[in-house]
């Protein structure tokens, strides 16, 4: 049974372990900013787990706009209590744990957090490859993102909140 929970401080190094599982050292989060992250955006900050083994998880801060910039991968504020664009900083599942629909999981979560802090929606930035990947869950692609996040090309998608079911 996969449970779903906010973050804790104690889950940092499994965190740490899964997201350099999905993401080069160049794009993966630092420790650093999971520490922040932890701290400051818990309730938007979702592990799954199933008897007590981190599974994977789904982060992001509340924006302003509908597209996520570079700035917000090095500083982040609290979320307010509702209002603005749920970003998704990072969405990765354990190696061991994948193809089990544990990040649709993560993503649904997500998007009853949008609705329950009538969010104006969720916003992530994906590479190629996975614009279909999400394309699958309603994200509708935005085009090329100014990130240049870890020097790779990234693609706005946003899945507004009247798109959530």
């Amino acid at each position: 049974m996969i449970s779903l929970r906010n973050v804790q401080p104690t889950d940092l190094q499994q965190l740490l372990f899964i997201e350099n599982e999905g993401f080069s050292i160049e794009e993966a989060a630092t420790k650093e900013a999971f520490v922040e992250r932890i701290q400051l955006i818990d309730d938007t900050f979702i592990v799954a787990e199933k008897e007590g083994e981190i599974l994977g998880y789904i982060n992001g801060p509340i924006i302003n706009q509908p597209y996520i910039t570079d700035n917000l991968f090095k500083e982040i504020k609290e979320n307010p209590k509702s209002g603005g664009y749920q970003s998704v900083l990072g969405l990765a599942v354990s190696k061991q744990a994948r193809n089990q629909g544990i990040a649709k999981i993560l993503i649904e979560k997500m998007e009853k957090l949008v609705e329950e802090n009538e969010r104006e929606g969720i916003t992530l930035t994906c590479k190629n490859e996975l614009v279909s990947f999400y394309e699958k869950f309603g994200f509708v692609n935005h085009g090329m993102s100014e990130s240049k996040h870890g020097g790779v090309s990234w693609y706005n998608m946003v899945k507004l909140r009247e798109g959530i079911n």
